[in-house]
């Protein structure tokens, strides 16, 4: 049995906490006097504070401590959320990173961090002293007059289980110690025997005298994570009630009464005492149970190894049925079809992910960026909604990181530029992501200037990648920019300029099995687009035959499938296209393109695939059938074969190689051309 680490438990917890706070940060900036988010982010603050002092994060805790403190005179309204308060707030949420990151490690800036965040929440006014912690009402008297404090009495004891998960009274006092002037008794009536005292229960409670206007909303903040299950009661005391004294000394037979006798703790004050049982008790709310589980990716990646066997050795127990006359091996074998189809697809839908989570990291990006810059960009996401394989989240961040920064730093003008052209002066930057067939599109576009043809074909010269006299496409010219060490920048800065980016993000999306296409607009902008497979695991194919060999089709890609007319070769005139219902439709024979020996079959099949908007018709020889397909990704030594993605194991052992359908119909028009070439000649 795994025990997870605690530790690693709150870097995880503190990461997503920390992703929050981001966002909320971000949207301030926006809408600066939106009280939702500036209590959403102070929420985040106080509970990365309370988990950072649980798991001995001390100085997380008390750097947390100093900017939630600094960032409540926002949420009192006693100073203004603007942009440079963010952008030292994310500063802050940097630096709460590294102490969670390298807690051994003395990271410095803290302080100046906090300094500057004080002074901007202060205004450049005189600082607002703090009263002293432990003053005793008594030692404060109270101005007469309307808005004069009053002194209020709150009694609290904390849950049964607060001690068990890292609550420390002490720290829950020096926050209240932060709302006015107050002093503290403690409560020992409920302390029982030592023969019967469990050391993990809080058994002391706490009287705490508060001078202050109205503390009520300070109190919920303070005790925000544990109000549902403890016992809490605040009220104003008059000048009768002041005169009492704050609390009576204990009888000895109360001292050592047993746990389930409550005793009168504090006589004048309005509070009902639960039993001790009840305190210890863990109380929870009917129908809370947990709606999600952590568990560790590789543990996923396991389970889909898993998943991906069974799906082979049900394919090769299901042709074994086929070969028999036993009925009732037939019934298994369809029941754990059925069965082992039903575990893929929940196996797979577990590890897809909202690619909004990856789209959430960018917009500190561009607001870094765009300060960095002086361009003020309006930043606008579309499809996070949209799922992909986690696997395939984890490495488009660095592409999508490249990709945004050539369109900032590249593609958006100046504001004065866009201004003379005639734009508005803030850019725009777009992100989306939308599912196109068997495959997930996501866009990277901007509005700014479009790419330079001219510019990109002398560079291409100048640096020998094509000669003078080559003719090219406008999409094989902008493909020219993915070319390692290309750059059309005129000076290297901090962003741009060695032509180091570009080139890793195709070989990272040609990794990935996708593809890159490249749409620009002088004047207008450009929009590039990266074409995923929704899952690098598992997928449902179609098992053709061309001659000997046998290959498998992405079934999502799989449009219809006709039968190859007779005679087409003396009609064709060298145009390879079929008519397709009014569409004319190119076609390959993968025949010629594997260059396959023997003779073709007599009556031959097209499958008509389709990736983005393009199809093209692929010639095979038969079509098997459908079958479940495992992935396996080829080697090394195969990564310059651009008409596979992958191969898989067939049921009777024997390995079918996998078609890049996004490849082929990429290819099939320029193998086409290419053909009609030939022919002409």
């Amino acid at each position: 049995m795994n025990i997870s680490d605690p530790t690693e438990t709150f870097r995880q917890e503190a990461r997503e906490l920390l992703d929050q706070l981001e966002a909320g940060l971000l949207d301030l900036e926006q809408d600066p006097s939106n009280s939702d988010l500036i209590n959403s982010t102070f929420r985040a603050l106080h509970t990365i504070k309370g988990s950072g002092a649980m798991f001995g994060f001390t100085a997380v805790a008390e750097f947390v401590h100093d900017f939630e403190t600094a960032f409540d005179r926002v949420r009192k309204g006693q100073s203004q959320a603007n942009a440079a308060l963010i952008q030292v707030a994310l500063d802050a949420k940097d630096h709460i990173h590294r102490l969670i990151v390298e807690p051994e490690t003395r990271i410095d800036g803290g302080d100046a961090i906090l300094a500057q965040l004080r002074l901007i929440v202060e205004g450049g006014a005189a600082a607002i002293a703090a009263p002293p912690a432990a003053t005793p009402a008594s030692a404060a008297p109270a101005a007469k007059g309307a808005d004069t404090p009053k002194t209020w009495r709150l009694v609290f004891y904390l849950p049964g289980d607060a001690l068990l998960y890292g609550t420390n009274p002490l720290l829950l006092l020096e926050e209240l110690a932060q709302i006015g002037p107050l002093s503290i008794t403690a409560l020992t009536g409920r302390v029982p025997s030592l023969d019967v005292l469990d050391p993990e229960t809080p058994h002391i409670g706490w009287q705490v005298d508060i001078v202050a206007e109205d503390p009520t909303g300070a109190i919920d903040d303070v005790f925000l994570f544990l109000r549902d299950s403890m016992e809490l009661t605040l009220v104003p005391l008059d000048a009768e009630v002041e005169a009492v004294p704050d609390t009576m000394p204990a009888e000895p037979e109360a001292v050592a009464a047993p746990s389930n006798q409550a005793a009168d703790d504090m006589p004048g004050a309005s509070i009902e005492h639960a039993a001790p049982s009840r305190a210890r008790a863990v109380e929870k709310p009917e129908g809370a149970a947990a709606t999600s589980l952590r568990v560790p990716a590789e543990r996923l990646d396991e389970l889909m190894d898993r998943v991906g066997e069974l799906v082979i050795a049900q394919a090769r127990l299901s042709q074994i049925a086929a070969q028999s006359s036993d009925s009732g091996l037939k019934t298994i074998a369809e029941e754990l079809e059925r069965l082992s189809s039903g575990l893929r697809d929940t196996t797979m839908g577990i590890r897809m992910v909202p690619i909004g989570s990856l789209f959430g990291r960018f917009r500190r990006l561009i607001h870094d960026l765009s300060s960095e810059l002086g361009k003020p960009i309006d930043f606008v996401t579309a499809g996070e909604d949209t799922e992909l394989d986690k696997t395939m989240i984890e490495r488009l961040a660095d592409p999508l990181v490249h990709l945004i920064r050539n369109s900032v730093d590249h593609g958006l003008e100046s504001a004065e530029k866009r201004i003379a052209a005639g734009k508005p002066a803030k850019g725009v930057v777009r992100l989306s992501a939308v599912y196109s067939g068997a495959e997930v599109a996501i866009s990277i576009a901007d509005d700014g200037g479009g790419l330079d043809a001219a510019r990109i074909r002398a560079k291409a010269e100048e640096n020998g990648l094509i000669s003078a006299d080559t003719k090219l496409t406008d999409p094989e010219l902008h493909q020219l920019i993915f070319a390692p060490g290309f750059s059309t920048a005129k000076e290297i800065t901090a962003l741009s300029g060695r032509g180091v980016g570009m080139d890793v993000v195709k070989r990272t999306i040609d990794g990935l099995r996708g593809t890159i296409e490249v749409t620009t607009a002088p004047g207008k902008g450009t929009t590039m687009t990266l074409r995923l497979p929704l899952t690098l695991a598992i997928i449902d194919g179609m098992l053709v035959r061309v001659g000997n060999g046998r290959y498998t089709i992405p079934l999502t890609a799989v449009e219809e499938c006709v039968e190859l007319p007779d005679g087409i070769e003396a009609h064709a005139r060298g145009r390879n296209f079929l008519d397709i219902r009014g569409s004319l439709v190119p076609y390959l024979r993968l025949r010629e393109v594997f260059g396959t020996a023997g003779p073709a079959e007599l009556h031959q099949k097209v499958v008509i695939v389709s990736s983005g908007e393009g199809r093209v018709g692929l010639v095979v020889d038969q079509i098997i059938g459908n079958n479940q397909t495992v992935i396996k990704q080829l080697s090394k030594l195969h990564s310059a074969i651009k008409s596979f993605s992958g191969a898989t194991i067939l049921g009777d052992g024997t390995v079918a190689l996998i078609l890049d359908t996004a490849h082929l119909v990429s290819a099939g028009q320029a193998y086409v051309e290419r053909n009609q070439t030939g022919r002409a000649a």
